[in-house]
Formats: structure tokens, sequence, C-alpha cells
């Protein structure tokens, strides 16, 4: 076998990352050699991965995830272009890994030929060493004004003739318009790749939905190759804070007398949300995202995670009453944790000249610490010890300790403090963290001791790598109990059927 397949969507959080993990997984239990791609990624959900050189580098979390679904190492080509958004109007570049530049709407036109380049280059050499490669795409790849220069949706299953299929959420509603009109809006070269399509968390009785299916296929002349059912536990590595609800994951009973209320602020420009999917994966635990005053002072844990822009997002605080809300809820003995620039905003000052360039400016002043922004990024792979457990997780920031009286939260390997804690008050640069188990485990003892929750009690057998290895596992169940894998292999190792007529209106030749 040899071939790949691009998975379009017709928006985005319409099931891409997830349905690309499935067929990831599904082909690995196969014997398949599999790997995923995502020429560009839009998102502030990153992780750090160690190159061949020994040089770490930032992927979009999807692609990691997406990585350990095939059974494989995650590596910087998964995801050679990742756009990190710091305002409306400006993103971070990271290309292969690294960040090279800062962009506007203005100058990326000049920038996206290097960027193209790069991410097919990148895909020429993962289909030279892999069987298949499973292409993700980005958003819709009826985004008609962006089509130009195209190389992550139809331009990129164009340049490297891969066939394409299209998958819309049935929650959100409209799917068959959504199906229809993607493929319609498509021009008769980019239409010719669309294979077919997939319906994405759908409930009830299949035998309701039949009709439309059949009618979707009679006027697109291309078959839906199956209807995903939804499924609660697939909800962990989200692309970003949209993809998440109010409540994060699927709450389960407390082990012990009592819950534990966590409240996690949602931050304008939010990274690595994924940081407290593991304090969901605990019974009794309650995870909240939020950006209610009111809601932070009912919680017993409250969480400030990381931000892609710090200092403006700690203004958002002050502006909304959330950080009024926060000291109250530090001021009554309450257990607080700031994460990477969360744990920057509880500082007494930050000097930034990098990524706000706003100077020096006041924290909330909440942990005995003083942060400077460095030019270039620290990215690492940290290993060490907090509450007397090993930890392990990854840093990605500018910002950096430069004064401290500080009692370090966690400990690097060769003993060096991380992080800081004054009382209840606590603040890690460290991402991941918290999927080490018996270090979550005593962080969160503490944490209910410190909320007055006694009867709040840790479950000893949750194993947050198994969570999510049983995860990828229902995702490739999926696919092979509900989708016509068959058809999906034929694809992969044939590429495009061809046949299908032009839709109307479509858009000019291209």
């Amino acid at each position: 076998m040899s071939g790949g397949l691009l998975v379009a969507g017709t928006t985005s959080d319409a099931g891409k990352s997830i349905l690309t993990a499935g067929i990831c997984r599904w082909l690995y239990r196969r014997g398949v050699k599999v790997a995923p791609f995502k020429a560009q990624n839009m998102s502030n959900n990153s992780v750090v991965v160690v190159g061949a050189d020994g040089r770490g580098g930032e992927i979009g979390r999807a692609q990691a995830m997406q990585a350990a679904a095939a059974g494989i190492a995650p590596d910087l080509r998964f995801n050679p272009v990742l756009l990190k958004p710091g305002s409306d109007f400006s993103s971070q570049v990271v290309l292969l890994g690294e960040a090279v530049d800062t962009v506007t709407a203005g100058n990326y036109r000049s920038l996206r030929p290097r960027l193209a380049e790069t991410a097919h280059a990148a895909l020429a050499e993962l289909r030279a060493e892999y069987d298949a490669v499973i292409c993700e795409g980005a958003g819709s790849p009826a985004e008609i004004n962006l089509r130009d220069g195209d190389f992550v949706n139809m331009g990129l299953a164009r340049q490297a003739g891969l066939p394409a299929i299209v998958v819309g959420d049935i929650d959100r509603g409209g799917v068959f318009a959504a199906l229809f009109g993607t493929v319609a809006l498509l021009s008769p070269e980019d239409q010719a790749l669309v294979a077919g399509f997939v319906i994405n968390k759908f409930r009830g009785d299949l035998g309701l939905l039949r009709p439309g299916l059949d009618m979707i296929t009679s006027v697109t002349h291309r078959p839906v190759y199956g209807v995903l059912p939804f499924h609660p536990e697939i909800w962990l590595d989200g692309e970003d804070s949209l993809a998440y609800g109010r409540i994060l994951g699927r709450p389960r009973g407390p082990r012990g007398t009592e819950w534990l209320r966590v409240a996690v602020v949602r931050l304008p420009r939010l990274s690595n949300a994924t940081d407290a999917e593991a304090l969901a994966t605990e019974p009794g635990v309650q995870v909240r995202l939020t950006v209610e005053p009111a809601e932070i002072a009912d919680a017993d844990l409250v969480v400030v995670p990381g931000s892609k822009a710090t200092v403006s997002d700690l203004a958002w605080l002050r502006e909304t009453g959330l950080a009024d809300a926060i000291r109250t809820h530090a001021a009554a003995g309450k257990p607080l944790l700031g994460i990477c620039g969360g744990f920057q905003m509880l500082a007494e000052t930050i000097t930034d000249e990098v990524e706000s360039r706003r100077g020096t400016v006041p924290g909330l002043g909440l942990l005995p610490v003083r942060i400077a922004f460095e030019p270039r990024k620290h990215l690492g792979r940290p290993t060490g010890e907090g509450f007397g457990a090993p930890v392990s997780g990854y840093e990605i920031h500018h910002g950096a300790v430069t004064e401290s009286s500080r009692q370090p939260f966690l400990r690097y390997a060769d003993g060096r403090p991380e992080g800081a804690v004054r009382d209840n008050v606590y603040g890690t640069h460290w991402h991941g963290a918290f999927e080490s188990d018996e270090f979550r485990r005593r962080f969160l003892t503490a944490a209910a001791r410190q909320a007055g929750r006694g009867g709040f009690t840790v479950a000893a057998d949750i194993r947050f790598a198994g969570v999510r290895d049983h995860a990828l596992d229902v995702l490739g169940d999926l696919v092979e109990q509900h989708l016509d894998t068959e058809a999906l292999w034929r694809l992969i190792e044939s590429g495009p059927p061809g046949g299908a007529p032009f839709l109307p209106p479509g858009a000019p030749q291209r």
C-alpha cells in the first residue's frame, strides 16, 4: 500500500482532527505504516517535539495526538507550518517547529510561497517514508476568498494528487446543505478530487437519516462513506478551546463524598487549554471553562491557564472583574494555579519588550516573582519532581523568572527550582505536568484540603495515558464499525476515483 488522503471539513471543528486520528488508528491496527499531516495549523494548542537533531520545536497538539493514534512518535514534519494567533490581526509563524516571524493579513501573502514550499517538501518526505499519509485540512476547502495560494486544503490535494473526503458535523444542523455547498463552490479541478462524504456526531435512529444520505449521493454523485455516531469519550486533545463546551470532559461521580469544582479562566488568547484535561479525567472533579467572576467565586480550585498574549489577557482580566475575583479567591485561602502565561500573570511585575512591547506592567502580585520576556522562545521537555512525585511536561514560553524569593512548585531533574508557591497559590511554566498521575493526585489532594473539601478522594487507578489511548481505540473502532473502510482503503491506495460530474456554480478554474 502506498498513498494518501485529505480529510477536509465543511467548517472548523467539523471532526477533521478526530476522523484523521481514527483513520490513522484503523490503519495502524491493520499493520500499515501510517503518518498524519497538517500542512498549516492555526492553533495556540501546541506541544514540544524533539527533532532528529535534538532541537525542540512546536507542532499542533492535534498532530501529536494523531501520531499517537498511528503508533509513532510525533515529528516536526507532521505540522510544518503552525500559526499561533496573538491578536485578531497577527500570528506568530512557527516553521518546522521554530518561530520565524510574525505575520498579519497584509504580509502573509509575501511569506506564503516559502511556507507552501516547506509544507510540500515535508509531505513528499513523509510519503517516501510511510505507506500512507492521512492529511487533515484546515477550516473549509470552500473558503473561496483564500483559495489563491492555498496549500493546506484543495491546493495540497491538487499538488499531491490526493483524493479528498469532506466531513460535516450534523450536531450543528444544516449538514446536507454544507456538504453540497462545499463541493459546489469548488472549481472543476478541485471538485474532481472530492470523492465523498462522512457525517459526524449523529445521535438517534440512522433510518431517519437514510433519505438524506440517499439524496446527497444522488445530487452530488458522490457516496457517503459512513455516519459516525456521537461518542461521549471523544473529547481529549481539542484543536483549540472552541472545541470544548462549558464543562470539560464527561465528569464521573466522586470516589469520596464530595466533588472538587475547578474553574479554568477562558482567556481571549488561551493557549494549551489541554492542560486542564488531565484534571477532568479524575472522578469527582468538575472542570468548567468560564469568563464569569461569579463562577470563580463558587470554585474550589481556580486555574489561570496559558496565553499567547500574556500582557493583553492580563489587562482583560482586570477589565472584566475576573482579576478581583481571582484575588478574592486566593485571599480566602482557596487554591489558585497559574500555568505558563497564567503563572506570569500572578507575578509582581512583567517586563515585555517581545510580545506586547508594553515594557514593565504590574502583575496580580500573588506570587513573589518578577518576569521578563526574552527574544528567543524557550522550548523543552523537562522532567523532575513535585509534591515528592515524578513529573514531566513541556515548556513553551518567552517569559522567564528574573527575580524571586520563591518556594519552588517543581524541581528539574538536576535540582533547579521551577515555578513558585506562596501558601495556596501555585505557578509553573510546565505544560502537561498534570498528565503525571501521582503528581496530579497529590496536588489535587492538597488543593481539596485547602478548599475545605475533606470529603474529596482521588482515584488511585486513573492513568491519563490509558484514558487517552482508550479514546484513540474508540476512534479506531468507530471508523471500523461505521465507515466503508474498504472504499477508504481503495481511495488511499489508488487516488481520486474520477467520473463524478461537475456541480454548478463552481469557482473559476485555477
